[in-house]
């Protein structure tokens, strides 16, 4: 059987550690990426390359973050893609493992966070499903004390990286990807909503419900498109991904006045 020969643009470490700085990315900077691999071309060496990549660019002072979601983790009523049998729901919420920093794998984020995320030094937030890993020197200064009833809000690692002024990279994927929006959706009125998981705790594993804000991207896609044409965005290609790299406060401001006249008000 013949297979078909890969496409480019052919990268390397090197190449694309170049194209990150030529991007704007700093030595010493803290860093939020959302990537898709197969964006960039064809990777001498995968994922690990571009975490390697990117870790060079940001130097030893600098801090690598990633989304290391495990939206698996939760209650299977509410499981769509695919959907389960309801007479099966009692059984999934009694066996779900819980989620373990160390071991859970992350879920339908992409292959970069999940090298990130097996990184030597790699420290790792305790939400069973909005986690994110960090690599570098204020690894665990974003990663610790992420409450178990702030997916995406306050308590969360997205507050700490805009007060860290880090930035955003969107190294191929849309604006629909961008976290750091949803930081904005909790400082907005908003509903309030049941939010389940298998969680461990000192008893052991539990099955658990917090009361959480609820979380949507719908039409992140043109809040995106909306703010990068009203506030600074740096843009250029990395392989063969279109990149942009932006403050997280700037995305979190922005976004908060949007999403309150564009979309419907909920109630609390």
């Amino acid at each position: 059987m013949s297979m078909a020969q890969p496409t480019g643009p052919l990268c390397t470490r090197d190449s694309l550690a170049t194209e990150l700085r030529d991007l704007g990315v700093r030595p010493g900077e803290t860093l939020l990426a959302h990537s898709s691999l197969s964006s960039l071309g064809w990777v001498c060496g995968g994922a690990p390359v571009v975490v390697a990549a990117l870790l060079d660019v940001l130097g030893p002072a600098g801090t690598l973050v990633v989304p290391t979601h495990t939206s698996d983790n939760s209650d299977p009523a509410g499981w769509t893609q695919p959907p389960v049998p309801a007479q099966w729901w009692p059984t999934i919420r009694a066996a779900l493992p819980a989620y373990d920093p160390a071991t859970s794998r992350s879920y339908r984020v992409g292959a970069i966070p999940e090298a990130a995320r097996t990184w030597p030094g790699a420290a790792r937030s305790a939400h069973p499903q909005t986690s994110f890993a960090a690599v570098g020197a204020r690894a665990h200064a974003i990663v610790d004390d992420h409450a178990l009833d702030c997916r995406l809000g306050e308590r969360s690692p997205l507050a700490r990286l805009e007060q860290a002024a880090a930035r955003v990279l969107l190294l191929g994927v849309g604006y629909d990807s961008c976290t750091a929006f949803h930081l904005a959706e909790y400082r907005i009125p908003g509903q309030r909503v049941d939010n389940s998981f298998a969680v461990t705790t000192p008893a052991g594993r539990r099955w658990s419900t917090v009361r959480d804000r609820s979380i949507s991207d719908d039409r992140f896609d043109e809040l995106g498109a909306a703010f990068e044409k009203e506030r600074p965005v740096l843009c250029g290609p990395v392989g063969g991904a279109e990149a942009r790299l932006f403050p997280v406060a700037d995305a979190v401001a922005y976004a908060a006045g949007w999403l309150v006249e564009h979309r419907p008000r909920a109630a609390p």
